[in-house]
């Protein structure tokens, strides 16, 4: 069952905060990057690239997580637990340029490599902890 994000901490989401996202590799043990990400006030959207090690952990396995710290206060953190409901590259590379101007202030991504593929992972959190 879905759960809100609540309000005191939807601008975690909004401001370029780094969120530690964890996906379950083959033998269920988690992994963690750090990613940029969007709220589009429902969903958590995370984007990458085809084929990355979460890409490929998400598509086998929909359960992820999320953790997010604010820089101003490290008590006041964002837990997310949630599953990926949809998987996408339709309007995948305009939402990287998005969080390239979010989090760097360039109007596009710089890091993209050639023939990569971007996609977005639509998650619905279902499980939300919000603390100070």
């Amino acid at each position: 069952m879905a759960q809100k994000i609540p309000e005191s901490h939807v601008s975690l989401l909004k401001k370029p905060v780094f969120a530690h996202f964890v996906t379950l590799l083959k033998d269920g043990s988690p992994q963690s990057t750090p990613v940029w990400v969007e709220y589009d006030g429902t969903h958590v959207l995370v984007n990458s690239a085809v084929g990355r090690v979460k890409d490929q952990n998400v598509r086998r396995d929909p359960r992820v997580a999320l953790s997010l710290t604010d820089p101003e206060n490290p008590y006041r953190y964002l837990e997310i637990r949630g599953r990926v409901v949809e998987i996408t590259q339709q309007g995948a590379d305009e939402l990287i340029d998005k969080l390239a101007f979010k989090y760097l202030g360039k109007e596009k991504y710089p890091f993209r490599q050639p023939g990569e593929q971007r996609v977005t992972y639509k998650i619905a959190p279902e499980k939300v902890v919000a603390r100070a």
